[in-house]
C-alpha cells in the first residue's frame, strides 16, 4: 500500500512516518515538494506517485496568528483540503481507488458542554483556526462523503514546536510561571494519533472519528506534569513556582474553548484499542525526548 502524507516535516509527519507499518511504502511531501494549494501540483503527485491513500497532515497550527492572518490560515486549512478532497474525487470517478484522510481539531467546539464531545456532536467554533479546520471538514465531505476525518487535541511530540517544549524552555528560563486553569483538554503524543490513524487506515474506516489520548487535563495541570516528569529524568535541575491563572488574566488574541475532551470510544471500539492516558504517553515521550537529546 503506498501512502502519501502532507505536511511530512510537522509533528504528525515525523510521528507518521517513525510509526509506518513494514506494509506501507510512505511518500513524505511537505510545502516545499507539494503546495497542496495549487491543483496542479496535487494532481502531478497523484499522477507520479500513483497513492492509494493520502494523509493530509498539514495546517496552519498558529492559533493566535490565524486571527489577524486569517486569509493563509483559511488557504491551507480550508481551502486546500477542498482542492485535495476533489482532485482525489475526480480520480476516483475516473476509477482510481484513493481515499484521504483530513486531521482536524477539538477546536471546532464551543467548549460549553461538561461531558466529552462526540464525533456527530454540533460544531460551533469560537475562532479563525477552529472555523478554517472546520471548513476543511465540510469541504473534504462535500467531494468524498466516504473520506476519514479524525480530530484530535493538544499535540506535542519530541519534534518541531510545541507547548512541552515552550514549557521546558521557560521553566528553564524563568523564575516562576503563570498558567491557564480553567480550560480544559487532553494533550496528547503525536505519536498516539499517528498509531491510531495507521489503525483506522488498515480498517478503511469512514467519516468522523476523534483521537487523543485518555483522560482531562488544565493547561496548568500540564504545564505541573511537565515539570515532574522532566525534573524525575534529571531535564531540570530546578523546580520553580507554577501559578494557576483565569483565562482573563492571560488574554490572547484567539478565544479558546474552555472544555474541549473529546469523546474517543468509537475509535477505541473501532481498532480494539485502549488510547493511553495522557500522563503515560507524556512520560513515553520525555523518555524519547531525554534519548535524542543525548544522541545530539
Amino acid at each position: 500500500m503506498k501512502v502519501l502524507v502532507t505536511g511530512a516535516n510537522g509533528q504528525l509527519g515525523f510521528e507518521l512516518q517513525a510509526t509506518c507499518p513494514a506494509h506501507v511504502q510512505l511518500i513524505a511531501t511537505d510545502a516545499h515538494t507539494l503546495d497542496i494549494t495549487q491543483t496542479s501540483q496535487i494532481e502531478a503527485a497523484i499522477e507520479s506517485h500513483r497513492p492509494d491513500v493520502i494523509i493530509n497532515a498539514a495546517a496552519y497550527t498558529a492559533v493566535d496568528k490565524a486571527e489577524t492572518d486569517r486569509e493563509n490560515a483559511w488557504r491551507i486549512n480550508a481551502t486546500a483540503p477542498g482542492l485535495l478532497a476533489g482532485v482525489v474525487a475526480s480520480y476516483c470517478n475516473a476509477g482510481q481507488a484513493i481515499r484521504l484522510v483530513q486531521v482536524s481539531t477539538d477546536f471546532v467546539f464551543e467548549g460549553q458542554q461538561a461531558i466529552p464531545y462526540l464525533p456527530d456532536d454540533p460544531a460551533k467554533p469560537l475562532s479563525v483556526y477552529g472555523a478554517s479546520k472546520l471548513a476543511g471538514e465540510q469541504a473534504v465531505q462535500q467531494h468524498l462523503p466516504d473520506a476519514l476525518i479524525v480530530r484530535t487535541s493538544w499535540l506535542y511530540s519530541s519534534h518541531g514546536h510545541n507547548f512541552v517544549k515552550t514549557m521546558l524552555r521557560l521553566m528553564q528560563e524563568k523564575p516562576q510561571l503563570g498558567v491557564v486553569s480553567d480550560q480544559f483538554g487532553t494533550p496528547t503524543w503525536a505519536r498516539t494519533l499517528a498509531t491510531t490513524l495507521w489503525g483506522c487506515i488498515d480498517q478503511q474506516a469512514q467519516g468522523i472519528f476523534h483521537c487523543s489520548d485518555q483522560g482531562a487535563a488544565s493547561w496548568y495541570d500540564f504545564a505541573v506534569a511537565i515539570q515532574e516528569e522532566a525534573l524525575a529524568l534529571g531535564m531540570l535541575d530546578r523546580t520553580i513556582p507554577i501559578k494557576p491563572i483565569r483565562t482573563n488574566e492571560y488574554p490572547l488574541p484567539a478565544q479558546r474553548p474552555a472544555f474541549s475532551v473529546l469523546d474517543k470510544r468509537s475509535t477505541e471500539n473501532l481498532l480494539d484499542i485502549a488510547l493511553p492516558h495522557w500522563r503515560v504517553s507524556l512520560r513515553q515521550m520525555f523518555l524519547q525526548l531525554k534519548q535524542a537529546t543525548a544522541n545530539t
